[in-house]
C-alpha cells in the first residue's frame, strides 16, 4: 500500500504503542503480550539489555525484571511508515524506572516492526536505543 497511508491503520498503531506503555506501567503482563506475535524479537542490547526471541520468554523475563519496580513510559513523535500489512514505527521514548534506592530515566528511541493480524495490529520487532540515561537515588 504505497502512496496515501488509510489513516485507520495509523490510529491502530498509534493505539497500539499507547496500550504498549500503559499495561506495562500497570503490569499487566496478559494484556501487555497480548500486544506482541507469538515469535517476536526484542532487541534491548544498544541499551544494555538483550535480545529475547518470542513474547513468552520476553514478557517472562520483564515481569520478573520489574516486579518490585515502580515505572512510566511515554512515547512521542510518531513516525509511521504503512505497506500493505507491516509498518515500520519509530517513537522518541522516554522512560522512568525506580527500583528500590534505585532510579533511571531514558531517553531514546523505539524502532518497531508492527504487522496486522487477526487480532489487530502487532509488534513483530522492537529496538531499544537510548541516547541518554540518568542515574539517581531517590530520597537520598
Amino acid at each position: 500500500m504505497h502512496g496515501t497511508p488509510d489513516f485507520a491503520d495509523w490510529l491502530a498503531i498509534c493505539n497500539l504503542k499507547a496500550a504498549y506503555c500503559r499495561l506495562l506501567d500497570t503490569k499487566d503482563w496478559e494484556g501487555w503480550k497480548a500486544l506482541f506475535t507469538h515469535d517476536c524479537v526484542i532487541d534491548t542490547s544498544a541499551s544494555g539489555g538483550t535480545v529475547e526471541q518470542g513474547r513468552e520468554r520476553f514478557v517472562a523475563m520483564v515481569a520478573r525484571s520489574l516486579a518490585e519496580a515502580k515505572t512510566a513510559h511515554q512515547v512521542h513523535s510518531p513516525q509511521i511508515t504503512l505497506d500493505g500489512d507491516e509498518a515500520q514505527a519509530v517513537w522518541a521514548m522516554q522512560d522512568r524506572v525506580v527500583k528500590g534506592d534505585f532510579a533511571l530515566t531514558g531517553y531514546g528511541h523505539y524502532h518497531e516492526t508492527c504487522v496486522r493480524t487477526p487480532e489487530g495490529w502487532r509488534i513483530a520487532r522492537q529496538t531499544l536505543t537510548r541516547l541518554i540515561v540518568e542515574m539517581d537515588r531517590p530520597g537520598a
